[in-house]
């Protein structure tokens, strides 16, 4: 008896998704699709600096780096105990000719500003400094994920609007929605591949001319797909 109940509670559940498929079917849609876009400012830049002991009989001391680092760091107005993060030690061991060996120590650090003008200033320390090891690793905005929502938004409503004007013409009308599909790709969306120096400008007249770096904004393309039922 058992296997009986078993059977027909199948069978049931089969007939009940076919008839739900049909339904679906059987009702009157129309699909579209939808897009949006946008250009983002990044606001958080990373930068990785990477500072050693010179092999050099007059080499400065990492820590004595370290310190100028900071100093420089702070007078361009950046918070280094909040910014400023460091791995850990590295040794580099190099041989001389009378078989000395020597420990070279180094650091590696990361910065993170937010905006173009303070990484340039950021560099232009560095080269003072001495620090040319460095560069930018990451570019990106940290509410990333909300803009993105944003744009889903505007995705939708675009292609309620290109329902509307498609059905106009028919003297029908645009009803629920009865499937939606999100086309679009998440992921950390960077401006990394788009850094450049563009030249010389003028900040203010007060300032000294110094050269930019310019991060080309991330752009944010949303692809949607909905069916609406028609009235």
């Amino acid at each position: 008896m058992k296997k009986y109940i078993l059977t027909a509670v199948l069978v049931t559940g089969l007939y009940a998704a076919a008839a739900q498929s049909k339904n679906f079917l059987d009702v009157p849609y129309i699909e579209v699709n939808g897009y949006a876009d946008t250009l983002v400012t990044p606001n958080e830049i990373v930068i990785k600096i990477l500072i050693a002991e010179s092999d050099l009989k007059n080499k400065v001391q990492l820590e004595e780096q370290e310190k100028k680092l900071v100093s420089a760091l702070r007078g361009l107005g950046i918070k280094p105990e909040s910014q400023l993060t460091a791995s850990g030690m590295q040794s580099d061991y190099r041989y001389y000719v009378l078989k000395q060996k020597d420990v070279l120590k180094s650091k590696e650090y990361l910065l993170r500003v937010d905006n173009a003008v303070i990484a340039t200033k950021v560099f232009m320390e560095l080269e003072k400094l001495g620090m040319a090891n460095a560069e930018v690793v990451r570019v990106r905005h940290t509410d990333i994920e909300a803009i993105r929502n944003a744009c889903r938004v505007a995705a939708v409503k675009n292609a309620y609007t290109r329902a509307v004007s498609l059905t106009a013409p028919l003297k029908s009308g645009v009803g629920i929605p009865l499937h939606i599909t999100d086309y679009s790709q998440d992921g950390d969306a960077t401006a990394l591949n788009s850094i450049r120096i563009r030249g010389f400008s003028s900040m203010a007249k007060s300032e000294e001319a110094l050269p930019a770096l310019d991060f080309e904004k991330i752009n944010l393309s949303i692809s949607i797909q909905v069916k609406f039922a028609l009235k």
